[in-house]
Order: C-alpha cells, then sequence, then structure tokens
C-alpha cells in the first residue's frame, strides 16, 4: 500500500485488533489477519502518522458484523 501512493498521498486504515477474536461478532477468524498498533506503526514506518487509534464500538453492518467489535483506525501520509 505505501509504494502505490503518490507523494503527499493518504492512507486509510480501518480494521479489527486481536481483541476482537474475543467478542466474536465478525471480522476475520484469526490473530494473523488482525492488526495491532505496533504492527501498523512498524509497517508504515516511512509515512507521518497522524491517526492511530485503537477503541470499541458497537457494529451494525449486517449479519456478518454485528455486535461489540475491538477496531483500529490509521490515518497516515507520504512524505512530498
Amino acid at each position: 500500500m505505501q509504494q502505490t501512493l503518490a507523494p503527499g498521498g493518504w492512507l486509510l486504515l480501518h480494521g479489527f485488533t486481536p481483541d476482537q477474536l474475543n467478542h466474536g461478532t465478525g471480522g476475520p477468524p484469526c490473530a494473523e489477519l488482525l492488526y495491532t498498533p505496533e504492527l501498523l506503526r512498524e509497517a508504515f514506518a516511512g509515512l507521518e502518522i497522524l491517526r492511530l487509534e485503537t477503541y470499541e464500538l458497537e457494529l451494525q453492518e449486517g449479519d456478518g458484523h454485528a455486535g461489540y467489535s475491538a477496531l483500529i483506525d490509521l490515518v497516515a501520509r507520504k512524505p512530498l
């Protein structure tokens, strides 16, 4: 993802953290497919990270994603 960004380009990522496995309310079924702040900081070290936040929220996105969920958001920008 990082390589495809133009200089000054933005990366917006919204996903689940490993805590999601405790909720059973959707998302990937194994920890290897989930995001942690440390993983994202390392993966996108070449970008300016403007926001990196984990939080829990009630989702109602259909049968596959309904209920209390462990989420993570990343907003980053590629330097000019």
